[in-house]
């Protein structure tokens, strides 16, 4: 029989469940099921389909419980950050979560920082400000006198929103929480003056909790309903950046993390939050991370400028398209991924063509030139939130370490190395599900700590390393780069 973690790891396009195992070469991954998440738009609004998610959840679970020669040891979820969802005083749902996507936010720190100032509340919690952040939702929700926020008796984000509904134990997992823009980066714990400002106490969340605590068991209804027994669930990092950070193969604490997918998130690890006038010009965020750690990084816009392009060229495979930019002239055309320019234009290959031309830069003709560009940009704005990160950080980076699905990607994991001038590791590109699985195996014992916890996926994940090639053209490009953004 063997003792497996049951992951459901959730992502704002698509979910899905995962069984890790334990044996003696190391840890083995087996998918279950995998499913969509679809947002619902309503009367102008974007809503998460909650039951939807859950309804997938218990098809996992009884998936699960029917394979031969398993045995679920716990249960744990991830999720993306800032959403929530309001418990009326029954314990019912009182509405579908409102997504980060919808509009009403637009606006709203600005509105909020007349009341509290903008340094006070970076002080505070040392997050980033957007305009999605469960904060300013919140306080919009409570100024548009929402039907639900003043009908709610708790508030809980998405993963404890689903734990909630397996188990009927509400919880505030911390990592998760950190997204909110609520907690207090010095404390660790919500901080009372932000409640405040927006009419609620610690009271209308649920038990405060850290990566590795045990929230409950499976109710009667889904141990019924999926035939398995009282199942622990537990408390994972309920970011799904932070289970990922967790999975993060390094053999030392001297590196750096780029999580590479739709977006890119950029950081180190650091023991303590580092907030003063520098990362907060800079825009760094001090998210929660596992075993007492803080995640420094900066959000960078990642493969939604390609993924956005392959909307109007018929979903071209990738290798395709990396084979037609490797073949492209170098450094022809270069942007700042990071212009407002590419948040969400109609047509993102035009976008390109209309910064080029902005920027006196020959204008991409081909798919290959925009993928080009795109990638060798990429590769450059890495390296400056990198340098920006080598200042901040308290010790030495020597590896850069690319986990999530840009891992896969050959081409520009070459070429961030040729940018950043440090060795660039790939690996693994389920670490979402991995650092999931992996908070499990701590809390019931089956690893000591999260120094033994990476090791073991040193050792069980293939990695690839790419080492810094033509350093000298990189940092002329750099300097190019620099001008333009």
């Amino acid at each position: 029989m063997k003792h497996c973690f049951f992951a459901v790891d959730l992502g704002a396009t698509s979910g899905r469940t995962i069984l890790g195992t334990f044996t003696p070469q190391g840890l083995e991954l087996q998918d279950v099921n995998r499913f969509p998440n679809h947002l619902i738009e309503v009367g102008g609004h974007y809503y998460w389909d909650i039951y939807e998610l859950y309804r997938h959840i218990l098809e996992g679970l009884k998936l699960a419980a029917h394979m031969d020669d398993v045995q679920i040891t716990s249960i744990g979820i991830d999720t993306w950050g800032v959403d929530f969802v309001c418990v009326g005083k029954d314990g019912g749902l009182l509405r579908q979560p409102y997504s980060y996507r919808d509009p009403h936010t637009m606006g709203a720190p600005e509105t909020f920082f007349v009341r509290v100032p903008r340094k006070q509340v970076y002080g505070w919690t040392g997050i980033q400000v957007m305009n999605f952040n469960s904060l300013f939702q919140l306080d919009t929700l409570r100024r548009n006198k929402d039907s639900a926020l003043e009908a709610a008796d708790k508030i809980l984000f998405m993963p404890d929103a689903l734990s909630y509904l397996l188990t009927g134990e509400m919880v505030t997992e911390y990592t998760i929480a950190t997204t909110a823009q609520l907690v207090n980066a010095e404390t660790r714990r919500l901080e009372p003056a932000l409640l405040k400002e927006i009419g609620l106490t610690e009271e209308h969340f649920g038990r405060f909790v850290y990566p590795g605590e045990k929230i409950g068991v499976l109710t009667k209804e889904i141990q019924t309903i999926t035939g398995l027994g009282a199942i622990p669930v537990i408390a994972v990092a309920g970011h799904d950046t932070a289970s990922a950070v967790a999975a993060v193969p390094a053999l030392d604490r001297n590196f750096a993390y780029l999580s590479s997918g739709t977006w890119s998130l950029m950081g180190v690890e650091t023991d303590a939050p580092v907030i003063n006038e520098e990362t907060e010009a800079l825009n760094f965020t001090n998210e929660g991370g596992v075993a007492g750690t803080i995640r420094l990084l900066k959000n960078i816009c990642g493969m939604w400028l390609l993924e956005r392009c392959r909307c109007d060229w018929e979903e071209i495979s990738y290798p395709e398209l990396i084979a037609e930019a490797e073949a492209s002239e170098p450094f022809r055309s270069l942007i700042n991924p990071d212009d407002a320019l590419f948040a969400n234009p109609m047509n993102m290959e035009q976008a390109i063509r209309t910064y080029c031309a902005d920027h006196h830069q020959p204008i991409p003709e081909t798919r290959g030139q925009v993928v080009r560009c795109i990638f060798e940009s990429l590769a450059l704005r890495y390296r400056q939130v990198l340098e920006n990160l080598c200042g901040l950080s308290p010790r030495p980076v020597e590896a850069l370490h690319v986990i999530g699905g840009g891992s896969r990607n050959d081409l520009l994991n070459q070429w961030t190395a040729n940018a950043v001038g440090i060795p660039v590791v790939a690996g693994p590109s389920e670490a979402t599900a991995i650092g999931n699985v992996m908070i499990q195996a701590l809390t019931a014992g089956a690893a000591s700590d999260v120094v033994s916890m990476r090791q073991l996926i040193n050792r069980s994940i293939p990695l690839k390393t790419f080492t810094p090639e033509n350093v000298e053209v990189w940092n002329a490009a750099y300097l190019h780069f620099l001008q333009l953004a």
